[in-house]
Formats: C-alpha cells, sequence, structure tokens
C-alpha cells in the first residue's frame, strides 16, 4: 500500500509546501491543508450524500416492499432492483465515492507525516542519513516504511541538534528554522502527547489534550452522523457490533495519538471538525424538496439521453439491468435445484450456469443492440 502515499502524497505535498510557504508555521499550514482538501473531496461528499437522500427518498415504498414479500426474500430483491430501476437510483452508488476519497486519504497522511520530504524538500538520501542517526541517538529502530519517521527525525533532532552536524550544516540550519514554526499555542507538534509533569506549563497542558481533543471531536461527528440517519430512517435496523466499532474508533484515536507526534492528533481534530460541518450543510441542502427536484431531473436527463442515442441506456442503467438479469439467473438456478429435489453435479452444473451466463449475455446484446457471440 506503500505506492499509494507515493503517488497521491506528491500532488498534495506541493500544496502543503505552497500553504507553508505562505504561513510559516506549520500548526497553521495543516488547519489550512485539511480546509483545502476537504473542499477537494466536497464534490465526492456531494455525490454519496446525494445517493444516501435519493435512496431515503425510496423508504416508504421500499418498507412496502419488505412487508409484502417478507417470507419470499428472491422475489424481494427482484422487486427492489426494479425499483432501482424505475427511479434510476443505484443502491451501490456511494461506493466509488467512498473508494475515491480513502485513496485521497493516503495522499494527505502522507504529507501530514512527512514534513521532511513535501515541506523541506530534502533528498531521500538526506533523509535516510538522518533517520539511522537519529535511530543511533534515541537508541530505537526507526523504519523507512514506518510512516511516522520523519516526525520521529524531528523529536529526537530537537533533543540532541549538536549531534546532527555530521549530516551538514544545511540540514541542521533547515530543520532549526522549521522547527521553530513547528509550534501553535505554545504546543510543540513535534513532541509525543503524555501526562503533564507540570499542570502549570501550558504546554504540556495543550500537548495532552491534543489527543483528548482528536477523540472528541471524532465522537461529536459520528454520534451527529448516527442520530441523522435514524431521523432520516426511523426503521433502520440497529447494527449491532457496526454502532459499537463506530464508538470504539473515537476511542482509539485516543489511544493512537498518545502513540505518535501531536501534529497527527492536531490533524486528526481538524479533519473531524471540518468533516462535522460539511456534513451538517450537506444535509441542511438535501432538504425532501430539493431531492425530489433531484430525482425528477435526473429522469428528464435519463429521458433525452435516449432519445438522443436510440433508446440506449446510460452506463448506470445498464449496471442496474445487468444486476437485474444476473438476479434472476440465480434465482432460475435456485428454483431448478428445489423442482428437481437433489443436487447437480459438478459438470451439469458448470454446464448449466454457462448456459445461464451465455442467456443473459444474448439478452443483454439484443437489448443494447451489440454484436454477441457465444463462447
Amino acid at each position: 500500500m506503500t505506492w499509494l502515499y507515493k503517488i497521491f502524497g506528491v500532488p498534495f505535498g506541493y500544496l502543503m509546501m505552497l500553504i507553508y510557504d505562505l504561513v510559516q508555521n506549520y500548526g497553521v499550514a495543516i488547519i489550512l491543508f485539511t480546509l483545502v482538501t476537504k473542499l477537494i473531496l466536497l464534490p465526492i461528499n456531494y455525490k454519496t450524500q446525494k445517493n444516501a437522500a435519493r435512496m431515503q427518498l425510496l423508504n416508504p415504498e421500499l418498507q412496502k416492499l419488505r412487508k409484502s414479500y417478507k417470507d419470499n426474500p428472491q422475489k424481494l430483491q427482484e422487486e427492489q432492483m426494479k425499483l432501482y430501476q424505475r427511479e434510476g437510483v443505484n443502491p451501490m452508488g456511494s461506493c466509488l465515492p467512498a473508494v475515491i476519497q480513502m485513496v485521497l486519504l493516503f495522499g494527505v497522511l502522507d504529507v501530514v507525516y512527512k514534513p521532511l520530504t513535501h515541506i523541506i524538500r530534502f533528498s531521500k538520501n538526506t533523509i535516510g542519513s538522518a533517520r539511522d542517526l537519529a535511530a543511533e541517538i534515541g537508541k530505537i529502530t526507526i523504519r523507512e516504511s514506518d510512516l511516522r519517521n520523519e516526525l520521529s527525525i524531528l523529536n529526537i533532532f530537537n533533543n540532541n541538534k549538536d549531534k546532527f552536524s555530521s549530516i551538514g550544516e544545511s540540514f541542521s540550519s533547515k530543520v532549526s528554522d522549521f522547527y521553530e514554526n513547528f509550534s501553535i499555542f505554545g504546543v510543540n507538534l513535534g513532541d509525543i502527547p503524555a501526562v503533564p509533569k507540570d499542570w502549570s506549563d501550558m504546554g504540556q497542558v495543550g500537548l495532552f489534550l491534543i489527543p483528548i481533543f482528536a477523540g472528541l471531536s471524532q465522537l461529536v461527528y459520528t454520534v451527529y452522523s448516527q442520530i441523522h440517519q435514524k431521523k432520516q430512517n426511523p426503521d433502520m435496523p440497529n447494527m449491532g457490533c457496526m454502532n459499537v466499532m463506530l464508538y470504539l474508533m473515537p476511542l482509539l484515536s485516543v489511544f493512537f495519538a498518545f502513540q505518535v507526534a501531536a501534529g497527527v492528533g492536531f490533524y486528526w481534530i481538524f479533519s473531524s471538525i471540518f468533516s462535522f460541518f460539511i456534513t451538517i450543510g450537506l444535509n441542511k441542502y438535501f432538504t425532501q424538496e430539493r431531492i425530489a427536484k433531484i430525482v425528477e431531473k435526473e429522469r428528464e436527463k435519463a429521458k433525452k439521453y435516449a432519445e438522443v442515442n436510440g433508446g440506449k441506456k446510460t452506463f448506470m442503467q445498464k449496471m442496474l439491468d445487468q444486476q437485474q438479469a444476473a438476479l434472476e439467473q440465480q434465482n432460475k438456478q435456485q428454483a431448478l435445484y428445489k423442482e428437481n429435489g437433489e443436487k447437480m453435479s459438478r459438470s451439469e452444473a458448470n454446464a448449466h450456469n454457462r448456459q445461464l451466463l451465455n442467456e443473459a449475455r444474448k439478452r443483454m446484446a439484443e437489448k443494447y443492440g451489440d454484436d454477441y457471440n457465444e463462447d
């Protein structure tokens, strides 16, 4: 997975460098960088939220289907798919945006964890030499594969500046200048949070509070999201273990934030805060009336697309048709087993599956005017 950090870390790294050059403070740069990346991801969040809101609009009809076919799950699946086709809603429409957002976050984390690479712009060899020296001085193992290794280097450098002279004056000078801008509100973001030895020292207290606020901000965001979902869908079943995990994550954030440099927890705080307000804004925007208009607009768009393209359907509609066809074939196969009352042999099952697949492909080809060649 390290290649994901490298690929997406490069463009986000240039963004972080530009922001830091503008404000000359690492803490402020993290806040602005987090805000900018959230705005970059806003179109993805918008699309995800829109699809979720459209799905919520279908809840009354879905509930009717569940009641009507509660004893026939196969028929329920078929009717649900027909409803999605009729309304032009893809039940998996939120998956791709979520995957894109998750992938881009690899780049965001790479930038937050690696200021020597993305802000000061040291070469890989220079960072490697500093890492080896920091490991020797601190008598610890600092692996290159560890995403937090540069923050560890900074922390050890701050307490042993004279011992890094062997790497060169340029290294010591640049890191020293950067470290002077590494604090915000009296808190050094390169230090690892711990219980204060002196509660009158506001720097130590602030450092201790960063993991606490990281967990609290994530908890507030989680609670709000759960309340909103329950309000929009009162019949939503309790997710049991999933709910436990959702509320356990903030506690884990507190634990991990005490194990890493404060800059990481500082980023988590503002990431949760910005996500919270963006989610509130999108929830306010997607009212029932606006969603109804969006649904109607999507229907008109699909209708115009079909008119312009000679009755052809959109890519999403084709996907839904294929899902429907696959579901019908699966049900036919299950029904055949029940009708025969005995299990097919492996060769019979393979032959039967090929026949069903070819029939489905042939129907899709005829429906959309595509060429069809049977295997």
